[in-house]
């Protein structure tokens, strides 16, 4: 199977193969923009490993215990959804992921870092939707540890987002402290610190 025609991811810093699929609510064909999306309760559920919009969990999720155990369904949740509503089910899911509709919609960021930070997420967060290569090291940053670049952009080329810097000021989830508090200071025989009376 060519390249193009594979499912690409970046994971762990690697362009891998990716067998996920990501179900996505969809409108009804000849709806007008803003009317309902198909009913989550009623969404019937690929094979596979499947990534389900929040509410679809939030509809089926006791029906799909089973699959959840195995492994194969995860959770995305929308810019506008709050982590903390799958808080008790966080541990239960070895995959969640974060939609970025728009490059420019920084929310997923803030999710992130929640779901590390505040929540304790400890498996693979995953950036998906309009991700693009200029984004990827701030999300590593927030949290991210997988990438599902914008099909047409080249993957090879995002991956190298994510070395663009060598060195952090400010902490975050992947750097605790701040580089003023990782550098040796230089101290004056009195014991005051360089700088202090600045």
């Amino acid at each position: 199977m060519s390249e193009a025609k594979k499912n690409l991811i970046i994971k762990q810093r690697s362009v891998v193969e990716d067998d996920w699929q990501v179900l996505r609510l969809e409108l009804a064909e000849g709806a007008a923009e803003g009317a309902e999306a198909q009913d989550p309760a009623g969404l019937a559920i690929p094979a596979g490993k499947v990534i389900l919009p929040l509410p679809v969990w939030q509809a089926q999720g006791a029906a799909l215990a089973g699959r959840v155990a195995a492994g194969e369904i995860a959770v995305w949740l929308a810019s506008d959804e709050r982590p903390e509503s799958i808080k008790d089910d966080l541990a239960k899911f070895a995959l969640v992921a974060v939609d970025f509709p728009k490059f420019t919609d920084g929310r997923g960021y803030s999710i992130a870092y929640n779901l590390r930070s505040r929540l304790g997420y400890a498996g693979e967060l995953r950036a998906i939707g309009d991700v693009l290569r200029d984004q990827l090291f701030s999300m590593q940053r927030v949290g991210f540890d997988a990438y599902a670049t914008r099909p047409d952009r080249d993957i090879h080329e995002a991956l190298k987002g994510l070395s663009d810097f060598s060195e952090t000021y400010q902490a975050s989830v992947d750097q605790k402290q701040p580089l003023f508090r990782r550098q040796p200071r230089d101290v004056r025989p009195d014991g005051s610190d360089v700088g202090s009376g600045i």
